[in-house]
Order: structure tokens, then C-alpha cells, then sequence
């Protein structure tokens, strides 16, 4: 355990060396401080590694047990506030692990398409949730069957044989933000490829937009008003549904490792950009390397 520490905090060294203009940078007075950014990234990176999810826990472990490692360690409260500074530094760390996962990306094949919540309060809470709403708002989530207010991680992943599938795009929209729509706003191209998803992208418009692109649009079928699917056409959407299955996997190995779609203990939008950013860069942690 303690050589991996040291491993992790001399490889988000060398990626704050090697990427200084796009990570966090410090104008003020005090633009390098005995406690440093590149700690701070560490002890949130480490604490993952050790199954905690929570600020506070990360704290006490190096505070209990690896404080000769970071002898400037500060009070929580403070090390808490420097966290939530770092979004543009996650951003940067995140985007060096996907750069390290290029070689392993086949454009010609299969995409899955959907989203997962992040959850700052659920049900009847998120009526009167007040955290973030300048990012966040009201959306609801049909395999729950719940309301909540957050945001949505829309994800576009590649499958992969007898292995969860890998992320390749990935980016956050407003709760109340429909699938169709976050996606044409984003304007993602797949040329050559295929992408399937569920109901919410079974939309003509779109359809022909892919089809633009060399990309074939695969959704379940919508059942027509008044009558049945034919055998064939339910056969086809359960042939869909098993091609969309992993990512599902995806999402449930992220809450596992991440525990993301929990953020009911977040209190600022800048807290909910680092409960997104940086738990997304620990999972391309583990993608890299496999832990």
C-alpha cells in the first residue's frame, strides 16, 4: 500500500509537470503552497483506491495513518476548500488516462448510448432541493421511477468482448435535460459505426443525422397504438436490449467503485463539479491500470 501511494502521487506529479497549462493555476500571493495541488489530488485518488467516497473519511485516513507522508496536512475544512478548486485539474488528469486508453478504441465498433443521474436529493426532496441549481435541477429517472434533482452523466461506450464496455465520450447536462437532446447538442461524431441506445433516441431527425455520418442507429421499437409487436419485432427489441445491457454494467461498476450517483452529501456546485470530474478520473484510473 505504500509503495502504490508513493506511485500515485509521483505519477499525478509528473502530469502536473507535463500538463501545467491546463491544470489549476494559482495567481495569488500564495501560488505555491507547502500543502500542494498535486497532494491534494493524491489523498482524493488514494482514498478511492481504499473504498472511501467521502471527503471527511480521505482526511482521517492520512491524518490517522499516513500523516509522515503529508506532514503539511490541513485541517479538514481547509483541505476541503482546496479540493473544490481543482475541477480543471481533475479535467486535465482525466483526459491523460484517456489518452492512455487510445490503443485499446476500435472505431468500427459497436456503441452504447445512455445516461446515469447523479443524485443530489431524490423523491420528494428534490422538489425543494437548493445545492448547485445554477448546474442543476429537477430531471427524473425511469429505472428508479423517481424525481431527482442533479445532473446526468451522458455516456457514449464501446463495447468490448466479455468486458465492460469503454467510455468515449462523456460529459454532464442539467437533470431536466432530455437524451436526445443532450446528445444532439453535443454534436458527437461516429463515422462507421453503430450506435444503440434505448427508446429516448428513436427519433427520425436523429436517425438521418447518423445515417449522414455512416452510423447505423439501432433503438428498441415502439409499439404502435391499438395493436401488438409482431414475434419478429419482439424478437428484434430483445436482441437490442441484450446489445445494451453492458452498458448498464458500465454504470453499475462506476457506482461501485465511485459510488457517483450518490451526491446527497454535496453542499456547492463547486463540490459537485469535483464529486463528478474527479470520481470519473479515478475510474479511468482503474481503467488504465486495471486495479
Amino acid at each position: 500500500m505504500e509503495i502504490q501511494l508513493i506511485q500515485l502521487y509521483l505519477l499525478v506529479c509528473h502530469i502536473y509537470d507535463t500538463h501545467s497549462a491546463t491544470c489549476f493555476q494559482r495567481l495569488s500571493n500564495n501560488s505555491k503552497p507547502d500543502f500542494t495541488d498535486q497532494e491534494v489530488v493524491t489523498i482524493y485518488l488514494f482514498g478511492h483506491l481504499q473504498g472511501l467516497f467521502e471527503k471527511q473519511a480521505m482526511h482521517k485516513l492520512i491524518a490517522n495513518y499516513w500523516r509522515r507522508f503529508f506532514p503539511r496536512l490541513p485541517a479538514y475544512q481547509t483541505f476541503s476548500a482546496r479540493l473544490n478548486q481543482l475541477e480543471q485539474s481533475f479535467q486535465t488528469i482525466g483526459g491523460y488516462f484517456q489518452e492512455l486508453l487510445e490503443p485499446q478504441r476500435a472505431p468500427e465498433i459497436d456503441h452504447l448510448i445512455d445516461s446515469l443521474p447523479v443524485m443530489l436529493a431524490k423523491g420528494g426532496h428534490a422538489y425543494v432541493a437548493r445545492v448547485a441549481r445554477d448546474v442543476a435541477d429537477l430531471g427524473d429517472c425511469a429505472s428508479k421511477k423517481t424525481y431527482f434533482h442533479g445532473l446526468r452523466l451522458q455516456t457514449i461506450a464501446q463495447r468490448r468482448f466479455a468486458t465492460i464496455p469503454l467510455p468515449t465520450h462523456m460529459w454532464l447536462r442539467e437533470g431536466s435535460v432530455h437524451d436526445l437532446r443532450s446528445v444532439r447538442e453535443q454534436a458527437v461524431c461516429l463515422p462507421n459505426s453503430s450506435l444503440i441506445g434505448d427508446k429516448a433516441f428513436l427519433d427520425s431527425t436523429f436517425q438521418a443525422h447518423l445515417e449522414h455520418q455512416q452510423t447505423k442507429l439501432y433503438t428498441p421499437l415502439k409499439k404502435p397504438n391499438g395493436t401488438e409487436l409482431t414475434p419478429r419485432q419482439k424478437y428484434y427489441n430483445r436482441l437490442v436490449s441484450r446489445l445494451r445491457q453492458p452498458i448498464e454494467s458500465l454504470f453499475n461498476w462506476l457506482i461501485d467503485k465511485t459510488d457517483i450517483q450518490r451526491a446527497g452529501t454535496v453542499r456547492s456546485t463547486e463540490g459537485l463539479m469535483i464529486h463528478c470530474w474527479g470520481k470519473l478520473t479515478f475510474a479511468f484510473y482503474l481503467l488504465v491500470f486495471n486495479s
